[in-house]
């Protein structure tokens, strides 16, 4: 997944969701594994990422 969109003016808890899945910048890419914590965590701030799934 790579964050697209910046997390200035979101929500200080959609900015630790960020942080949990190891982005900070923007278009860092990171590979995460498929689980149900990280799938809820996409789901939260999904709208600033673009997740690509095999």
């Amino acid at each position: 997944m790579t964050l697209k969109r910046s997390p200035i003016g979101t929500p200080e808890r959609h900015r630790l969701v960020l942080r949990g899945l190891g982005l900070r910048r923007i278009r860092q890419m990171v590979v995460r594994p498929d689980t149900p914590q990280v799938r809820g965590m996409i789901h939260k701030v999904g709208y600033l990422l673009e997740v690509v799934r095999p």
